[in-house]
């Protein structure tokens, strides 16, 4: 009877261990890693490398300061003939009327200049004018006194008067170039130099690449045309002077177009 207690007791253990439900274990949430975008590294980036190229300030470019030292002036300069015949003239150009002539090796003395051409004034009993292309100059000729034309006078004829100058224009295609016409002199036969003496100077002062340059031309007719620039800081001018063996009538100023 006991033994058969047990048994039953057994047996209904049993069979309540197989009823009951079995336990389904929770699925745990995987855990998914991203890669990351950049593999990491032990080591630090590069640092850029500096530019080659190394930039300096430049200080701004100061403003140049007006130097402009007057050129001393001297009394006289020595210079000694380097032509073998050179002539001195009553003016400073080619053309003027001559006085003298100069041997090659003469010693002279230079006491002037022209202000705008070659030529210089001579010292002597009579002064008068040479180019200076045509001797040796011992010392810079530019340090001798501007004396034409407000130092040195033309010798007067006395036998003439002075032109008139009629006009003076422009080309109207052309405006650099100019011309002046004046009332014709007659000359005199026998009151010339010689042959190839031209009986008008004709004394321009014209602009020419910013610079004033001193222009003495020469003609037998009332009439001449020469060029005349804009961009100088002095106006341009000149006159004009009847010739003849014995001096000069005039002169007639040229009033100067626009």
């Amino acid at each position: 009877m006991k033994k058969s207690a047990i048994y039953s007791i057994f047996l209904l253990i049993l069979l309540t261990g197989c009823s009951l439900p079995v336990a389904t274990p929770t699925a745990q949430p995987s855990k998914t890693f991203a890669p990351p975008t950049t593999v990491p590294s032990e080591t630090a980036p590069p640092t850029p490398a500096p530019p080659t190229e190394t930039i300096t300030a430049i200080p701004p470019t100061a403003t140049p300061t007006n130097t402009n030292t007057p050129i001393p002036i001297v009394e006289s300069l020595n210079a000694t003939v380097t032509a073998d015949l050179l002539s001195c003239r009553y003016g400073p150009g080619a053309e003027y009327l001559y006085l003298y002539g100069l041997k090659k090796g003469a010693n002279i003395q230079l006491i002037g200049r022209t202000d705008g051409n070659n030529w210089v004034m001579v010292a002597g009993k009579s002064l008068c004018w040479i180019n200076a292309k045509f001797v040796e100059i011992q010392g810079d000729p530019q340090t001798l006194k501007v004396m034409y034309p407000a130092g040195y006078k033309l010798p007067v004829s006395p036998y003439y008067g002075p032109t008139t100058v009629l006009s003076a224009v422009r080309d109207s295609k052309n405006p650099n170039q100019v011309t002046v016409k004046w009332i014709e002199i007659a000359l005199t036969p026998g009151d010339e130099e010689d042959d190839s003496m031209f009986i008008y100077i004709i004394e321009i002062w014209r602009c020419e690449s910013g610079k004033i340059i001193f222009d003495p031309l020469a003609s037998n007719y009332p009439e001449v045309t020469f060029v005349d620039e804009p961009g100088c800081d002095i106006a341009s001018h000149g006159r004009v002077f009847f010739q003849e063996k014995h001096g000069y009538a005039g002169p007639a100023e040229i009033p100067w177009p626009k």
